[in-house]
């Protein structure tokens, strides 16, 4: 059975989470944001990158697509020794059960070397404690459908798509009424047999690629 739905972060774009840890007099600062695609994730990477400018190190990790899927996914150790930061960051956040997500570990170096041993538990625990205290909302995957009807079924079919959580994307009156739809993927099953019942096998009712 396909998911309908994973974990994403409940952030609008623009916005993000911020958390800090202090290990051994280093500064991890760890930002989070939903992003959509690997160009938001770049994006938002760039932005961190430009307000902590003056840090030694600014590593990333993200996943542009739905959880434990690589498919979207990129790291970076931004001059820490190699597969200490970026790597182990984005094991995290690929088994983390949240998708369209990037984070940012900002470090300002204390004076006191981590190790290598050190370095990956310390950016492995900046992701954990950003993940354990940011909020997340569901995202539910959907579907494109046509639906062309009658005028007489019009009250039915929108009760229809009221119940079952179907967004109007656009609607056109003529002698026919063609409608485009968002279904959620849960919901499809329902929507083809109640519309099917409605318009007595009338409607038209088309996948859109």
């Amino acid at each position: 059975m396909v998911d309908s739905s994973y974990k994403v972060p409940a952030l609008e774009k623009g916005k993000f989470h911020r958390t800090e840890l202090v290990i051994k007099k280093s500064r991890f600062i760890t930002s989070v944001a939903r992003t959509k695609s690997v160009d938001e994730a770049k994006q938002f990477i760039d932005s961190i990158c430009k307000e902590f400018s003056d840090a030694r190190h600014n590593c990333f990790a993200y996943n542009a697509d739905k959880p434990n899927s690589s498919g979207y996914a990129g790291c970076s150790d931004d001059g820490e020794p190699h597969g200490t930061a970026g790597q182990p960051m984005l094991n995290v956040l690929l088994h983390s059960g949240v998708g369209q997500i990037t984070v940012v570990v900002t470090r300002y170096f204390g004076g006191i070397l981590l190790g290598t041993g050190g370095l990956v538990k310390a950016y492995q625990d900046s992701i954990k404690q950003a993940l354990d205290t940011l909020e997340i909302e569901d995202m539910v995957l959907t579907q494109e459908y046509k639906l062309v009807c009658d005028h007489k079924d019009v009250t039915l079919a929108q009760r229809c798509f009221s119940a079952l959580a179907i967004k109007i994307l656009s609607q056109d009156y003529t002698d026919k009424v063609t409608y485009t739809l968002d279904v959620p993927l849960s919901s499809v099953e329902q929507f083809t047999a109640q519309l099917t019942k409605i318009t007595q096998g009338k409607a038209l009712i088309e996948k859109i690629d």
